[in-house]
């Protein structure tokens, strides 16, 4: 019986140290995401564009393109300079159904809800199937490869919680 016991211990340890490290993992994830939804919200460009890999590709599934981050960053950059000055308002949010990886690399799926509004214009949202792939170096987890897929549905968004 005592045999039995240790063999059960033995076999328990490595199962319990894999899933502390794992619950470890997905919090740094969940810090970068919210990182992610701050620097919208505040409309800090820098902020947000230190989340990303220099080399970061985003990929979006309704224009069927692929092309550098950097020039999506481009094109953001008013939005965030609008939100920072108040002319606009800007909201990020993530769930995910699937976060695969392991201690430098993450692979998540799920959904992107983005929320605005112009000036006193009606609060806009988008919903957005959202694959994203992250390196963790020195610095931290980075972005490498944003693909928006597709459009969502609240009903999809709400079956995340």
């Amino acid at each position: 019986m005592k045999t039995i016991l240790c063999l059960i211990a033995t076999l328990a340890f490595p199962i319990s140290a894999r899933a502390d490290q794992e619950a470890a993992r997905l919090a740094e994830l969940d810090a970068f995401w919210a990182e992610v939804s701050r620097t919208v919200k505040e409309g800090d460009f820098a902020g947000y564009s230190a989340t990303c890999h220099p080399e970061a590709v985003l990929v979006t599934g309704t224009k069927k393109q692929s092309y550098p981050l950097a020039q999506a960053l481009v094109r953001w950059k008013k939005e965030f300079d609008d939100t920072k000055s108040g002319v606009r308002e800007s909201s990020a949010a993530f769930r995910f159904s699937q976060r695969l990886g392991d201690a430098t690399t993450a692979h998540e799926t799920g959904l992107l809800l983005y929320s605005f509004r112009q000036g006193d214009g009606e609060m806009k949202h988008e919903y957005v199937h959202l694959e994203a792939l992250l390196l963790k170096k020195g610095d931290g987890w980075k972005i490498i490869m944003e693909y928006q897929k597709a459009p969502a549905t609240e009903a999809e968004w709400k079956a995340l919680e």
